[in-house]
């Protein structure tokens, strides 16, 4: 099982480790990761590999057994031995849009208070489906909603909670489509703004920012309707 160095600070660019494994595919899996791994609607991280003799350009991050974090290369090439140190270098402006992106989407939902049928995280834009029967309010109402949110410049926050009690609280689960990973003992919760002001608490694997603020100006490129009773709504940033 790779240690998910993510989850304890998404603000981590570098990273020093041991090679643990390489897959059939080519992939090479870490001791511990900085880099998180496709999952709930956000792409794997990209980035670069360094060891004594050489470098490896990562095209992407995915999942493998047992807990394992693996790294994909972007071109065929040699990988570093097992047991090799290796220094982990995040390609931080790429994921650190993500984190925004993602923390946005979470904004998206407050504004948009309706069961959430689907989503995508991206480094320019994001979306999410909602099973909205009715037109939601206008793309400018929407827009504004989300940027004064923004500039609220709200904490960000993470806490765990066991299995069963996520099974004992299941509105605390807004997605219909992706359902939080259970089975390991522990969910993670992400919170947006204090305890006692609160705008939202939802379970989420994702990286996030640790204030609302820093999330660049948005924009509600498109609304679609998509089915009988979903519709879309997309983001975009500003810059």
């Amino acid at each position: 099982m790779t240690e998910l160095l993510f989850l304890q600070d998404a603000y981590q660019r570098e990273h020093r480790c041991l090679v643990t494994a390489h897959t059939p595919e080519g992939g090479l899996v870490l001791e511990r990761s900085i880099f998180y791994p496709t999952g709930g609607g956000q792409p794997g991280d990209s980035g670069t590999i360094h060891w004594q003799s050489g470098q490896l350009k990562v095209a992407t991050t995915v999942k493998g057994h047992d807990g394992a974090v693996v790294l994909l290369a972007a071109e065929p090439g040699c990988l570093p031995p097992v047991g090799a140190e290796v220094f982990q270098d995040l390609d931080w402006d790429r994921r650190y849009r993500m984190m925004q992106m993602h923390t946005a989407l979470h904004l998206l939902s407050v504004v948009i208070p309706l069961p959430v049928t689907g989503g995508a995280v991206g480094s320019e834009k994001g979306r999410l489906d909602f099973d909205m029967p009715d037109a939601p309010p206008e793309k400018a109402v929407l827009q504004s909603d989300l940027n004064a949110l923004i500039a609220q410049d709200l904490p960000v926050t993470d806490s765990w909670i066991s299995d069963q009690q996520l099974l004992d609280n299941p509105q605390l689960i807004k997605t219909m489509s992706v359902k939080p990973p259970v089975g390991a003992g522990q969910v993670r919760l992400v919170q947006i703004g204090e305890e006692q002001a609160r705008i939202d608490l939802q379970p989420c694997g994702g990286t996030h920012v640790a204030r609302t603020g820093e999330i660049m100006p948005l924009l509600v490129a498109k609304i679609e309707k998509k089915g009988r009773q979903n519709r879309r709504v997309t983001l975009r940033f500003t810059g």
